[in-house]
């Protein structure tokens, strides 16, 4: 790939050159992170990352400012990125691509909104989906790059900064020179954290997108003052070739996911399998003695028998399997820490075994692959059929239910009005008379 075929597309994408479809999946991720977003801003993790945001990464009398997600508070774009990322990365319930083993929305929707409401000038609603739309399509190209040329595995910060800083560059206007530094600085200092030290050891440190999306952000800015960093080896590199030569009539962004459960996606393809084997057979969880998963590797590494804290039933498979077989269903009233005691979810997840298979580890690369088996305790065993999640492009959720999820997340936080306005500015996002500052005038204020 030549750095000319990545500027133009960076610097020169026009709104019509986007396909509906994409335009659609773009509206769809707008509309499920902002949901994500409203009741992430509730987590203690996204309290902690504003509340240092507005103490250590302020802006000045004289500075760019943006606000916090959810909150209203001023402070350096950077701060906002950063917040703005560990508050949706709070709660796993966004937008991801399978192949990339991660996420683009929980950094590059923050890492926009943060520039987007730094700048004095006007942008409009078709500018902000193109600069979305170039943050997620660079951000996954990075990611699938990233994850063939390196031999452990980086957490999603480490290549969504790379797609923060194109975004950014677009916004901020800058040339072909300082768009190759920009990338290069964000490649380059982009968090190459260890995803599986998280699965081992779940904390607030997540998906690496916290710091992954002011990277990104603080990238283009430093660029746009000369500030000079090495090529980025992700996009110039020889083996990167491959995964660059089609960019602008090839889109990844059409591999989106999303969540039906908010809880690693690991888990998703037997949460799916035991919901089905429930209502099929009209099962109660007190009929269960014990189940089986089987899966592929990672999964089985996320456990979880009898998690401790919220961070760890988010990377867990036992117990949000458990939730479903006992409540049918895993939504806002579960992310409640009350459920970490509940009982029979216990005594389910306690009873629940999983099994790697070579099958299942050789096929799960573009999609998540389990079947599920309970023993009942009236002796029968009832398998499910191997299952891969719901939200995926050849099974995807309609948009019914993306609307029923961001409300399910949106309408308790923020009032069932402010939620719809939201819903309706989405929906109008790609008008040529669409301001931005009408949406973000309902993001961020504080609720």
């Amino acid at each position: 790939m030549t750095n000319k075929t990545f500027s133009d597309f960076v610097k020169n994408l026009r709104f019509e050159d986007i396909p509906p479809h994409i335009l659609a999946i773009m509206q769809r991720s707008l509309l499920d992170t902002i949901g994500v977003a409203a009741i992430g801003s509730q987590t203690e993790l996204s309290k902690i990352t504003r509340g240092f945001a507005a103490r250590h990464m302020p802006c000045g009398a004289d500075t760019p400012r943006a606000r916090l997600l959810f909150d209203g508070a001023n402070v350096s774009p950077m701060g906002a990125a950063m917040a703005g990322a560990f508050t949706i990365d709070s709660i796993d319930a966004h937008d991801g691509i399978t192949p990339a083993k991660g996420h683009a929305g929980s950094a590059v929707l923050p890492g926009v909104l943060a520039v987007v409401d730094s700048l004095e000038r006007k942008v409009s609603g078709q500018e902000l989906i193109l600069a979305l739309t170039i943050g997620y399509e660079i951000a996954y190209r990075a990611g699938l790059t990233l994850h063939a040329t390196v031999p452990d595995y980086h957490t999603s910060g480490a290549w969504t900064a790379v797609g923060v800083a194109a975004a950014a560059a677009r916004l901020l206007g800058l040339n072909d020179e300082q768009l190759r530094h920009a990338v290069g600085i964000a490649e380059y200092h982009g968090p190459r954290s260890q995803m599986m030290r998280c699965i081992d050891h779940p904390t607030m440190l997540r998906d690496g997108v916290g710091w992954g999306a002011p990277v990104g952000v603080s990238a283009a800015f430093l660029a746009a003052d000369g500030f000079t960093g090495a090529p980025a080896i992700t996009i110039e590199g020889d083996d990167a070739a491959p995964f660059w030569h089609d960019l602008g009539s090839r889109w990844d962004i059409e591999s989106t996911h999303y969540k039906a459960y908010p809880v690693c996606r690991w888990a998703h393809s037997a949460i799916d399998a035991v919901q089905d084997l429930m209502q099929e057979n009209n099962l109660s969880s007190d009929m269960i003695e014990r189940a089986r998963i089987l899966t592929f590797h990672y999964a089985t590494k996320l456990a979880g028998h009898a998690p401790k804290t919220l961070d760890e039933l988010t990377y867990a498979l036992a117990f949000p399997f458990a939730i479903m077989a006992v409540r049918g269903q895993i939504g806002v009233a579960e992310l409640q820490s009350e459920i970490l005691d509940d009982p029979e979810i216990l005594r389910i997840s306690r009873a629940t075994v999983l099994e790697e298979t070579e099958h299942y580890n050789k096929i799960s690369i573009k999609k998540r692959w389990a079947d599920v088996t309970l023993y009942l305790k009236d002796g029968r065993e009832l398998q499910s059929k191997a299952y891969a999640p719901r939200g995926d492009p050849d099974s995807p959720l309609s948009d019914a239910e993306i609307s029923k999820k961001f409300h399910m997340f949106a309408d308790d936080v923020l009032g069932e009005q402010r939620a719809q306005n939201i819903e309706d500015q989405v929906a109008k996002v790609t008008y040529k008379t669409f301001n931005s500052k009408t949406l973000l005038a309902l993001v961020f204020p504080a609720p």
